[in-house]
């Protein structure tokens, strides 16, 4: 019951304990509104705490998505033409070897072409030291090597990390630190996914839709960076959580193996450690037999020992045209195919972890999908600067009322 008359009602009368129950009850914060209230809080210092990284982690992509035309742009010799390219028969490959081994003599070194399908120069990664079965981890030391088109020269060579695109490519996925790096943003991505999820639920309106979706251009200056944060936020929440949840099961491959439990790929070894390596084009042609749809990606050669020759490709059906998730190996002595790793006929787990990197680097779909992708590295920013903005401009707000409320109290007591 509401009083209608300016005069206080008698004290002890009904009208009054009825007056302040009704405020007692208004005051009372719901379990909603609770909820809400810690949900806003946690959004709150989830960005203040990994909003920076989440910013860096966003630009970094966003420059990586064009990875390999930016880094052309600056280094015209080893630019990728439009031109066809060396192929499963052709005597590059060979010429390519030799010209690398005389330049980098060591038994036990180990080199990986990369067949782009494209004219120009050839890239390739030189391992110096020995890996397992002649086959080397993410973060194992290499010297990025370009070849001349008809393989016979080297127009350019840098260690990975030494140049502008790969120090990117390290800062993003590694910040600069390794294998501790790797888990350092991995984890800090699932921390990431949560203030997305956070930020959507502290939005979530209690009807009133279009006026939660509204942006009031006549409104006051907090007002505004408010509604910059929530709709920069909503329309892209969907696909950051894509974008976040792939990096996260990219740096985390002891994750990404639980979760989706794909097929493991082969490691077979070569029968003989005595004899002589046979020529790449004698390995490739065996490989094409084994697989002769496939698309040639990467040959992986090993250094003198028992690791087999790899030939990585793409099959119909495999989303990731640079790095694709089949696999042959042929004995680097005899040429004979020791064991065929097909994504077609895995699990759907090992199906599924063909999809992880191309929605991440937005390689599926073509230039619109990869500008997309550029655009929504940039959205952590925006979100960062939004948010930050607001939240100080309500610290600068609350401070005059804190100090209005204490030298009110101070004056009645």
């Amino acid at each position: 019951m509401f009083i209608s008359s300016d005069r206080p009602a008698p004290i002890g009368s009904d009208s009054a304990r009825t007056a302040r129950s009704t405020r007692h009850t208004a005051a009372r914060p719901t379990t909603t509104s609770r909820v809400r209230q810690l949900v806003r809080r946690l959004h709150l210092w989830l960005g203040l705490s990994v909003g920076l990284l989440f910013v860096l982690i966003g630009l970094t992509g966003s420059a990586l998505v064009f990875y390999v035309e930016i880094d052309a742009a600056l280094h015209p010799a080893s630019r990728i033409e439009a031109e066809r390219g060396p192929g499963w028969d052709s005597p590059v490959w060979d010429r390519a070897l030799a010209a690398a081994r005389a330049e980098w003599p060591g038994p036990a070194g180990s080199w990986s072409f990369e067949a782009t399908g494209k004219g120009g120069a050839i890239p390739a990664r030189y391992y110096p030291h020995a890996g397992h079965h002649g086959h080397h981890g993410h973060h194992a030391e290499r010297e990025m090597v370009w070849f001349s088109p008809d393989g016979t020269q080297v127009v350019r060579h840098a260690p990975w990390g030494g140049y502008a695109m790969s120090w990117l490519y390290e800062l993003h996925m590694h910040l600069l630190a390794g294998e501790l790096g790797s888990q350092v943003v991995g984890w800090s991505g699932t921390v990431m996914l949560l203030l997305l999820v956070s930020g959507i639920a502290a939005w979530w309106p209690r009807g009133r839709w279009r006026k939660a979706l509204a942006f009031k251009q006549d409104a006051a200056p907090i007002r505004r960076l408010r509604d910059l944060h929530k709709l920069f936020g909503l329309w892209s929440a969907g696909l950051l959580l894509v974008l976040v949840g792939t990096g996260v099961l990219l740096a985390l491959p002891n994750v990404k193996a639980l979760l989706l439990a794909p097929d493991s790929v082969p490691d077979p070894t070569s029968s003989r450690v005595d004899g002589r390596q046979i020529p790449i084009v004698q390995a490739l042609a065996a490989a094409h037999r084994a697989l002769p749809a496939a698309r040639l990606a990467f040959i992986d050669v090993p250094g003198h020992g028992d690791g087999a020759i790899r030939m990585r490709v793409q099959v119909p059906g495999d989303p990731h045209r640079r790095f694709p998730s089949s696999f042959i190996f042929v004995d680097q002595y005899s040429g004979k195919v020791l064991a065929v790793h097909d994504e077609r006929r895995g699990t759907s787990g090992t199906r599924l972890g063909a999809w992880i990197r191309c929605l991440h680097d937005g390689s599926v779909g073509g230039l619109p999908v990869r500008i997309l992708a550029v655009l929504l590295g940039l959205v952590p920013a925006i979100l960062f600067v939004t948010g930050f903005l607001h939240w100080r401009r309500r610290r600068r707000a609350a401070r005059p009322q804190a100090t209005a409320k204490a030298h009110f109290g101070s004056n009645i007591s």
